[in-house]
């Protein structure tokens, strides 16, 4: 019987692939995305050092009190609008966005929409 890999080796593979591709520099930062069941984090980082520049997740008192779910596409597109705002508070308007091995659908495509519209370039 051939045994199949489990998801989060699946993704965890992809994302090391796209990783390869391109990485965050002090002009052009990385928009990483991590979803777990219940919650979603966003951070921009600067890879040539290693710092997280910005980062939001629906784990913070402000962002939680505006929802009514933690894990859905509401939430999601809320946290894009969040992390978009932070980031141009500190200056930061055009970003590479790292999906994180995930498929670009859903709460994925949500968060990137309203990045965007809040007015991050990507």
């Amino acid at each position: 019987m051939v045994s199949k890999e489990c998801r989060t080796a699946i993704r965890v593979k992809k994302h090391k692939k796209i990783r390869n591709r391109f990485s965050g520099t002090a002009e052009r930062p990385r928009l990483a995305v991590f979803r777990s069941n219940n919650h979603m984090y966003a951070q921009i980082i600067d890879d040539t050092v290693g710092n997280t520049l910005v980062a939001a997740s629906t784990l913070e008192k402000e962002v939680k009190a505006e929802l009514e779910k933690t894990n859905d596409v509401a939430a999601a597109s809320y946290l894009g609008t969040v992390i978009a705002k932070k980031a141009l508070e500190k200056g930061i308007t055009t970003v590479v966005f790292d999906r994180g091995g995930f498929i670009y659908a859903g709460k994925i495509q949500a968060l990137a929409d309203a990045a965007r519209e809040a007015g991050l370039n990507f």
